[in-house]
């Protein structure tokens, strides 16, 4: 990826935190790396380097900053919208396909060769899969280091480590000390076993009421809760099971997360930046929509609002068939009786502030006999056929899948039409670029705004907001 001099340095003397995740600082002179917004002396232009990813800076020889923290700024925006092969394995990277995996199972997953891969890796990030993966393994054991009291040699496996040895060389490497140095004046984080604390870094501006307003009215007992300003879920992960609190707070979203398995640390972690669409450029989206004098007020009252994603792409498909043609209150009692019939909630010990547990699988969903769907049957047989396609692997609607294909499999499914597949593309996959001009409430909410309520018009009108029609969406929503 070309990176272009001046403009990065200019980010640089600036301290301009929006470019956190989009490059990385190489400072030749002290062999370190940060990001554009460190708060040191800014280099001089013979000493700087600009490189596209921090396992690029790793490979260059230059370690991570002790001061701006350069591994837990957020994600490049890149990475989270874009649709390409190169966009897709970052997301999988993240989610931690390439420790579960290894690399033919991520260049399996996109459909291309290992070699045709890490070509493409190089080419726009600097570093292939494994160096990639290895950048993300050094800042999960550093996490694990300062939030947790488990023994150094525990936390190089739950890191994805080979080896105790791996594990030191890689954090010395990285952070420029051994790990047992960064432990030193860290305290352990209150909660048990199991129980990490962190700060999940976003770019400012983030409207946390339009994202927890957002999730609270599409909550479901036993799965989800929004409580004082907190939303707490269940998750499923790869290795087991988990719980997420989050928090938005100035700055950061304090996070608290359970696992049974700390293997699951990174994936929980990516799973939750991208369930508060925590990589996002706010500012770029809000001066988009803005250009349009239609949002140019909301968009003033309220920047920073945000497209809330998903942890799980099959419960997301199963909510919006569920949600087709029906309020969301009724979808809920309909959603809540389908999920007792799974086993995942158990409604006479259910308790507000009580364990919560992930949204049910596929082959869960499967096993539930007729009377546990409270639908119609065509409903309840597109929500089977989905599942049934999801369980053998036919289906990927996780944010790694490929949109277009994805899309089109979905249509192709009886009882799945352009606004269920546009809501999933959106939600599921992470497309920031879909509208639903067919949605009441959307109607309503331009009709609010002055804008017209015909779906054929207001879509040809939508096109003055692209690449961000996801995004005006939402604001259409609240504004009904």
């Amino acid at each position: 990826m070309e990176l272009d001099f001046e403009r990065c340095y200019r980010a640089v003397d600036s301290r301009d935190q929006r470019f956190d995740g989009w490059f990385y600082t190489g400072v030749t002179s002290t062999g370190i790396y940060c990001r554009p917004s460190c708060p040191a002396m800014t280099p001089k232009r013979r000493n700087v380097r600009f490189f596209p990813s921090s396992a690029a800076a790793q490979r260059a020889g230059l370690r991570a900053c002790r001061r701006c923290r350069p591994d837990a700024s957020p994600g490049s925006p890149q990475w989270d919208v874009r649709a390409d092969v190169v966009g897709r394995a970052m997301r999988l990277i993240a989610d931690g396909v390439v420790d579960r995996d290894g690399v033919p199972g991520l260049a399996a997953r996109l459909g291309y060769t290992e070699r045709h891969l890490h070509r493409m890796l190089r080419a726009e990030l600097g570093a292939g899969p494994l160096a990639l993966a290895r950048a993300q393994r050094a800042q999960t054991a550093r996490t694990l280091i300062e939030t947790t009291g488990l023994g150094l040699a525990e936390i190089a496996f739950a890191a994805g480590f080979g080896s105790v040895r791996q594990f030191n060389d890689t954090v010395r490497a990285v952070y420029g000390a051994p790990p047992s140095q960064l432990r030193a004046g860290n305290g352990t984080a209150v909660g048990g076993a199991g129980t990490v604390t962190l700060r999940l870094a976003y770019r400012p501006p983030l409207h946390a009421a339009a994202l927890l307003d957002f999730l609270a009215r599409r909550t479901l007992p036993g799965v989800d809760e929004v409580v004082d300003g907190t939303y707490r879920r269940g998750l499923r992960l790869p290795h087991g099971s988990g719980e997420a609190t989050l928090t938005p707070a100035v700055g950061h979203v304090a996070a608290t997360l359970r696992l049974t398995d700390l293997r699951d640390l990174a994936p929980a972690v990516a799973r939750c930046r991208r369930l508060f669409d925590l990589d996002a450029d706010p500012v770029a989206v809000d001066q988009g929509l803005a250009a349009d004098a239609a949002l140019t007020a909301t968009v003033a009252a309220e920047p920073g609002v945000r497209v809330p994603r998903a942890v799980d792409g099959f419960e997301m498909a199963v909510r919006a068939i569920a949600t087709q043609q029906v309020s969301l209150a009724s979808a809920r009692t309909t959603l809540t009786h389908l999920l007792a019939h799974t086993g995942t909630v158990d409604q006479e010990v259910l308790v507000k502030g009580g364990a919560l547990r992930g949204f049910a699988t596929a082959e869960e969903v499967l096993g539930v006999a007729d009377a546990g769907f409270r639908m119609p049957a065509g409903r309840r047989e597109t929500i089977r056929a989905v599942a049934r396609a999801v369980a053998a692997g036919e289906l990927d609607l996780e944010s790694g899948g490929d949109r277009e294909e994805t899309v089109r499999q979905l249509t192709a499914i009886p009882g799945i039409g352009a606004w269920t597949a546009g809501y999933l593309a959106m939600r599921a996959l992470g497309d920031p670029d879909t509208f639903l001009p067919t949605d009441l409430a959307l109607r309503r909410g331009a009709a609010t705004l002055g804008l017209t309520d015909n779906p054929r018009t207001l879509d040809e009108y939508a096109v003055r907001w692209r690449p961000w029609r996801s995004y005006a969406v939402i604001r259409l929503w609240r504004s009904a």
